[in-house]
């Protein structure tokens, strides 16, 4: 435990350790001391001055940000030549500052504009023309102003030092300094609009939220991204039924303020004009739109008959939906349709992972020990474009905590800057170079081992064993593509496995078996695209899709039904910590139904009700704290943070199936089917560096891209 300081601020008598600054030590007391350049978590800047405080025995005010707490210090914070400070300096700042408050997008949230009202002048005696320069477009989600810049320098260190990518600096020196990005006129970086969010005045502006509305217009609704894996919470404002904004400025949810492009911006899929909002049926042919009743009834009348003439079902759900949407959708195909024909595109084996941990307990990593844990080995993975909420908080931990990093990786990656050792490795030769870094690893005093889809089946057994030869403390984590990946696996929407990896009596067929078998009589298809990959070859099959978008599986289906996204509904999704957390309804599309909806009412047309029971999420969650080990999570604890699961803590007992799993390798600016619907990703120029393709889940950075996107 780090020394102890006894100290007095206004008044108040407080012990901080050691090397403390009087700003935080101020705030943990309550005490509001102002500042624009400081901010938590980042390099000390002592640009703004609007910190000053009085210390007594020093000469002359101090800067409270650099400052660290002494024994006996005396600090006041609120005495007349320090608030005479605070108003000269907010003067001086509005010397050249636009007072355009009425039409900036930062009116309401504006740090500058709080700070004039509570320690301002009532008038300046600057009397100078303002200096207007025009207003710059970086990409299409950051504008600047330069007027309205008051040089804080935050933006600057979120970029270098949070994101790792350094896309913006400052030219020129002293007056005429200005925020400058890395390609003379434009950006080209992560996009992700941290820069924007940090930005104390409406100097950075979002192009999409851009003269949309005022936050107090807005309802601000909490729940978690819907792309990768990471289980970002996302605060999305809504105005009048639509989503305008993203961002999750107060901290709530595992990634505290950050969030990546598709976080903030990628929630732009859900309005597309392509979205499909009525049910469709093949007519003749084609596909005519019909309602709903008539479109119930056909699919529940066709799976009646299908199951009466003991036909054959294949289902493949989604790691997108909801775990009370994939918990009830597996229960009813196994007690209702009678079949264990049924999967998801499974990206990591976390199968394999759990059931060599067995008899262990907390061996899985968590999302806070990316930020805590003292060493990382991330193998055949790209955290930095592919899970980007991961790579930020080693970033974060490597600044703050000295964290050590080694990396093993087919090609350059951005973890490589601050590694202790970066080795190359092709993807499955791994071991090649795995044993040369035993030593190295050995003289850790704990360990987080990450890796891709590289390590499958036996190997990761093999892995296991590595790890724990080492003879420290270690923990895993195998990475996982969507939102509810973890989740769909947990839940037993896979042939072999029942909900908490129980072993399936009679195993079904799994993703590619279904595509490949030419004697299925139904094929129905839940917030996925397998038709994506290649054709159906059973030619007799009722094909059913629940989608939001004709994607090539839906053109494809007899009976396609409109859903709702992962933005308009309630329920749990399970990130690929194993962390379980809320979804909250932010927007409503019309025509759409959530897929536990259609499910439940597709049972109910079946005469099934009274088995399935009710479709309400919470309902369908008490099934499954009462079935699933792990899952014995009060909502409470989960409606405003996440709560680990604990796995099964025995044997899965079931063979190795490394062919089951594979990755899309979706990086920053493609997220499957939905990034091919979100504008926002499709009109960033970084897509074409990363080497990315548009569609479904096909996108795969090569090398070369990758060296020449990440940070040199």
């Amino acid at each position: 435990m780090p020394d102890l300081v006894k100290f007095t601020i206004d008044g108040k008598q407080l012990e901080v350790p050691a090397g403390t600054l009087v700003i935080e030590a101020a705030k943990q007391a309550g005490i509001e001391i102002p500042s624009f350049c400081y901010y938590e978590g980042y390099s000390l800047q002592a640009a703004c001055r609007m910190c000053l405080v009085e210390v007594e025995k020093m000469p002359k005010m101090q800067v409270a940000c650099t400052l660290p707490a002494g024994n006996g210090m005396v600090v006041h914070t609120d005495s007349e030549p320090v608030r005479n400070a605070r108003k000269y300096t907010l003067e001086f700042l509005l010397t050249n500052h636009p007072l355009d408050c009425p039409v900036c997008d930062k009116g309401g949230e504006c740090e500058l504009q709080d700070m004039v009202f509570r320690y301002g002048a009532g008038e300046s005696r600057f009397t100078e023309t303002k200096l207007h320069v025009d207003e710059q477009q970086w990409s299409p989600v950051v504008f600047y102003d330069g007027p309205r810049c008051i040089l804080c320098f935050r933006c600057v260190r979120v970029c270098d030092e949070g994101m790792g990518v350094g896309a913006l600096g400052v030219i020129n020196r002293g007056a005429v300094s200005l925020i400058a990005p890395n390609k003379e006129d434009h950006l080209e970086c992560d996009e992700c609009g941290q820069c924007i969010d940090i930005c104390p005045v409406g100097a950075l502006t979002s192009g999409t939220y851009r003269y949309q509305t005022r936050p107090w217009e807005m309802e601000h609704i909490g729940t978690i991204c819907t792309h990768c894996s990471n289980g970002c919470k996302t605060t999305l404002g809504v105005r009048n039924g639509e989503i305008v904004r993203g961002n999750n400025r107060d901290r709530s949810g595992i990634n505290g303020e950050f969030l990546c492009v598709k976080g903030r911006y990628a929630f732009d899929f859900y309005n597309h004009p392509e979205r499909i909002t009525a049910p469709l049926m093949r007519v003749n042919g084609k596909l005519e739109e019909v309602s709903w009743s008539k479109a119930l009834a056909t699919v529940a009348g066709k799976f009646k008959d299908i199951k009466a003439r003991g036909g054959k079902f294949g289902v493949v759900g989604s790691n997108h939906t909801t775990n009370e949407e994939n918990f009830y959708l597996q229960r009813f195909v196994r007690e209702c349709l009678g079949s264990n024909n049924i999967d998801h595109h499974r990206t990591g084996d976390i199968t394999t992972l759990i059931d060599a941990l067995s008899g262990t307990k907390g061996r899985l990593a968590s999302s806070a020990d990316f930020y805590e844990r003292k060493a990382f080995l991330i193998v055949g993975a790209d955290l930095a474009l592919e899970q980007p909420f991961m790579a930020f908080q080693i970033r974060a931990n490597h600044r703050h905590h000295g964290a050590r990093v080694y990396t093993v990786t087919p090609g350059k990656v951005r973890e490589d800057d601050y590694s202790v050792k970066a080795v190359r490795a092709a993807k499955n030769s791994e071991w090649d170079v795995l044993p040369g870094l035993r030593n190295d690893l050995a003289a850790e005093p704990e360990l987080v081992i990450v890796f891709g889809d590289s390590i499958r089946g036996a190997d990761v057994r093999r892995l296991v064993e590595f790890g724990e030869s080492l003879g420290i403390p270690v923990s895993y984590c195998a990475l996982l593509d969507y939102s509810n990946s973890r989740g769909a696996i947990d839940m037993g929407l896979v042939p072999e496995l029942l909900p908490g990896y129980r072993a399936a009596e009679a195993p079904g067929l799994d993703y590619r078996e279904m595509l490949a078998a030419t004697d299925l009589d139904a094929f129905w298809v839940i917030g996925a695209n397998p038709l994506k990959e290649g054709p159906l070859n059973s030619k007799r099959a009722f094909v059913v899709v629940q989608d939001m978008f004709l994607t090539e599986t839906a053109q494809r289906a007899d009976v396609v039904l409109p859903a709702a996204s992962a933005y308009e509904k309630s329920g749990t999704v399970t990130n690929v910590f194993g962390e379980v957390q809320r979804l909250a309804r932010a927007a409503a599309v019309l025509g759409s139904k959530p897929d536990l909806e259609i499910i439940g009412q597709i049972a109910k047309e079946m005469g099934f009700a009274g088995v399935m029971g009710p479709w309400l999420p919470e309902r369908v969650f008490a099934q499954i704290q009462a079935e699933v080990k792990g899952y014995e999570i009060p909502l409470p604890l989960i409606t405003l943070g996440a709560q680990q699961t604990m796995p099964v803590n025995g044997r899965v007992g079931i063979p190795d199936r490394p062919d089951r799993v594979w990755s899309a390798h979706d990086n920053l600016f493609t997220s499957g089917t939905l990034g091919r619907y979100s504008k926002i990703l499709n009109s960033v120029i970084e897509k074409r560096l990363s080497g990315s393709r548009s569609g479904g889940g096909d996108s795969d950075t090569g090398t070369a891209d990758r060296e020449e996107y990440v940070r040199q």
